[in-house]
């Protein structure tokens, strides 16, 4: 189940894994549970709407809850689909037919992410997702606006952090969790074929009303065309 949003310059991939909060009749998952950021991410999808218009930019995102499958997981990693999620218990989890929920969700959408890749060969993937101002079962508030994760190759990430900043908006710098412990799918449709990605998180909060989502896509467009720029200008061997 993916959703593919068209665009003229496919020279760019925007990727969104956590956009939908839609969990089929058949998996039975609390539905007050679905409007948290452990069942989406918020504001996520819109976001990636906005900036594919923006940018006429080509599109993949996932089109069912993270409760019932995290497409940002690798299909072995325990994770993959959660009995337990920021406090909260997912009963229908607990003996899941792992295999059937792979088949059915997870395989489609790097399906279409792999085929977009070897169409267009992108020469920048960035990834939308949010995070939550502070989970429920504690950790300290998190004071960022907007972080950049990475994985092993950080010509992208540099350039996207060093203008946030210049911009004067707090971004965290593999924050609020480390893009080198949690960047499966840039990981794999990425830095696996040598093309330059970052993950962008923007705190929940910001983006969950249409004013906030045309905000950052503001924001995050001349983010873009700063990173697209910077790459051309500086190319240089992944790190």
């Amino acid at each position: 189940m993916t959703d593919h949003l068209p665009g003229r310059d496919t020279s760019l991939l925007l990727l969104c894994d956590h956009a939908s909060a839609f969990v089929p009749p058949d998996i039975a998952i609390a539905p007050e549970l679905l409007a948290l950021h452990i069942g989406v991410d918020i504001g996520a999808g819109p976001l990636t709407h906005a900036l594919s218009a923006r940018l006429d930019a080509p599109a993949i995102l996932g089109t069912v809850s993270r409760l019932v499958i995290d497409l940002h997981r690798q299909s072995d990693h325990p994770g993959l689909i959660p009995t337990i999620s920021d406090g909260h218990a997912i009963p229908a989890n607990i003996d899941a037919d792992r295999t059937d929920r792979i088949a059915r969700f997870h395989a489609p959408y790097h399906r279409w992410v792999r085929d977009q890749v070897r169409r267009a060969r992108p020469r920048l993937i960035v990834a939308i997702h949010s995070f939550t101002p502070q989970l429920e079962t504690g950790g300290d508030p998190r004071p960022w606006e907007a972080g950049i994760l990475y994985g092993r190759d950080d010509r992208a990430a540099r350039i996207a952090i060093d203008y946030l900043r210049a911009q004067g908006i707090p971004t965290g710098d593999q924050e609020p969790y480390s893009g080198r412990l949690l960047n499966a799918t840039l990981d794999r449709h990425a830095d696996g074929q040598g093309i330059p990605s970052l993950s962008v998180e923007i705190r929940n909060d910001l983006i969950a009303d249409p004013a906030g989502v045309d905000h950052w896509c503001s924001i995050l467009t001349n983010m873009i065309d700063a990173v697209r720029n910077g790459l051309a200008l500086n190319a240089t061997p992944a790190q």
